[in-house]
């Protein structure tokens, strides 16, 4: 649905006079006065609309924190029952387009049943978290979701500072490699069944999009500007995941199986970008991914490295080579047996290497 935002249109002042400009005259402008912004209200959902059974091994609460754009993320907090001392966190953020009530919810619920304090986020922008217009993603502001996730867990008192990690699903596990990065608190950071959104977004899948093609993106995109700044660039791209009525011969058996988890009784989630059959991303959101590639610095990454990926995913390049560029000398890449890229959202196909994981964050976050 889109968003009843009613921002006002800020005029610079410009007083031009009779100026001449390519032989036009052009009106004298109104100076602005004041910016007058209406508050955003996002009512947080009490019950509990996850995709996954409730837990009856840890304790769970809404929380909600701020980034230092000043968006108020929404998340899920879950903790060990009957747990003592200061304990190691792992903030937990994706898929790309997902809410924190699907794949991340339930990864931070099973780790926080064997041992972690976790928090379950929705990126800025989407599901209960602040932001407008609606839906506007963003390589710098979901990087910097991470560490604001960070700040939130290191200020429980029952949280090791010292002991935080960071896992990143599909598109959110490139962010999350990028957070990794570039916030030297992360001590560890794992990534599942990973997407590289910037490289994608420009270069297609494997990388069969030309710079040609790419400025022709870029035109269609720009273009679509004019209309979109007449909504507070709050238009809406159709729907990003086909209904099953509409596959036909030609449909990739990867999208064929996006579709089974994001449109179906399995993944769907009404807060989803991913799910919604009205509209999906903001019209103008694939400028950045476009023009602003993460992982520039990989070779800089110092913090140890898990990265997960299934053996079937057509997704499975971007953690190959990923783990190739990463600095880090403590890195693996750990490929799970006969899985397909949406075998690793949920635990249908028993294919999460849940284990695997937390062997991981033991050892590192100490």
């Amino acid at each position: 649905m889109k968003p009843n935002t009613q921002l006002k249109t800020l005029t610079t002042a410009l007083f031009l006079g009779s100026t001449l400009f390519s032989g036009a005259v052009m009106a004298e402008m109104t100076s602005a006065t004041a910016i007058d912004v209406p508050a955003q209200h996002i009512q947080l959902t009490q019950e509990w609309d996850k995709i996954f059974p409730k837990s009856d091994k840890v304790e769970h609460r809404k929380v909600t924190f701020k980034n230092r754009y000043g968006i108020t993320l929404a998340a899920d907090l879950y903790m060990p029952k009957n747990a003592q001392g200061k304990l190691p966190a792992i903030a937990v953020g994706g898929p790309f387009g997902a809410v924190k009530e699907q794949v991340s919810g339930l990864y931070a619920q099973t780790l926080a049943e064997r041992g972690f304090v976790t928090l379950a986020f929705d990126g800025s922008f989407t599901g209960e978290s602040s932001g407008l217009p609606r839906n506007m993603p963003s390589p710098e502001i979901n990087t910097e979701d991470f560490s604001a996730a960070v700040d939130f867990l290191g200020s429980l008192d029952n949280v090791n500072r010292e002991e935080i990690g960071i896992l990143g699903i599909c598109g959110w596990g490139g962010f999350a490699l990028n957070a990794a990065i570039s916030d030297t608190r992360i001590k560890a950071v794992a990534v599942s069944t990973m997407y590289d959104m910037t490289r994608v977004t420009a270069k297609g899948y494997n990388d069969n999009i030309d710079a040609d093609a790419r400025y022709k993106m870029k035109q269609d995109v720009n273009n679509a500007r004019w209309q979109a700044v007449k909504n507070d660039y709050a238009d809406l791209l159709p729907a990003n995941n086909l209904r099953r009525e509409q596959f036909t011969a030609d449909t990739p058996q990867f999208v064929k199986e996006y579709s089974d988890f994001y449109t179906t009784k399995r993944g769907f989630h009404p807060r989803a970008v991913n799910s919604n059959p009205e509209g999906s991303w903001a019209t103008t959101g694939t400028l950045a991914l476009i023009n602003m590639p993460i992982l520039q610095r990989a070779d800089e990454l110092r913090a140890p490295a898990l990265l997960v990926h299934g053996e079937k995913a057509h997704s499975r390049y971007f953690s190959e080579d990923a783990f190739k560029i990463l600095g880090s000398k403590d890195k693996e890449l750990y490929i799970v047996p006969n899985a397909s890229h949406v075998d690793l959202y949920d635990n249908q196909a028993n294919k999460i290497p849940f284990d695997k994981f937390e062997q991981f964050f033991k050892a590192k976050l100490k």
